[in-house]
């Protein structure tokens, strides 16, 4: 599932300071729901991991050791040791796990380039680290987190859904 460029343009006017500090709280939380998460990093916990979505005008960049992530705007030069290009929704479904990031890589709907072997070390600690960003980040929601939990849900389900569509098949939007 792509974003539809008509969802993704807003960002464009955003300022990044705003969208860095939902990042950064959002990032926050699942550090503090699963504080061991880049523990298997070892050696490459300083390194810089780069997430660029491919239908969004952003660029995230991590630093585990410093549980630290900047948002760029793209397009822009990144400076990263390990660099992960894909769909956002694609992006989000590695991090919890729910797709197989090898047959990604073979299809091409997933480019990684840089230190593979860091990149490696971070898929190892987010898959194990069972991340559910429904779970995770609906708590963020405070009182509102039941119907945050199932706004998420449905949209990562459609999204999952989506993804495992036939090839050239359209998605639908309504």
């Amino acid at each position: 599932m792509l974003i539809p460029p008509i969802l993704s343009a807003p960002l464009h006017m955003i300022p990044i300071p705003l969208i860095e500090r939902i990042c950064r709280l959002m990032f926050g939380r699942i550090a503090k729901a699963h504080p061991g998460l880049f523990e298997r990093l070892d050696e490459h916990r300083e390194k810089r991991f780069a997430f660029l979505p491919t239908d969004l005008p952003l660029a995230f960049v991590v630093v585990p050791g410093r549980e630290e992530i900047s948002v760029l705007r793209q397009p822009v030069e990144i400076e990263a040791d390990a660099i992960t290009e894909a769909p956002l929704f694609l992006l989000l479904a590695l991090m919890e796990g729910r797709c197989d990031a090898d047959a990604l890589f073979f299809s091409r709907d997933l480019s990684v380039t840089g230190d593979m072997e860091a990149m490696l070390a971070m898929r190892n600690a987010l898959d194990a680290s069972n991340i559910d960003l429904q779970k995770d980040l609906a708590k963020l929601a405070g009182p509102l987190a039941p119907l945050a939990r199932r706004v998420i849900g449905e949209i990562r389900d459609r999204a999952l859904k989506d993804q495992n569509r036939p090839a050239g098949e359209a998605a639908a939007w309504n």
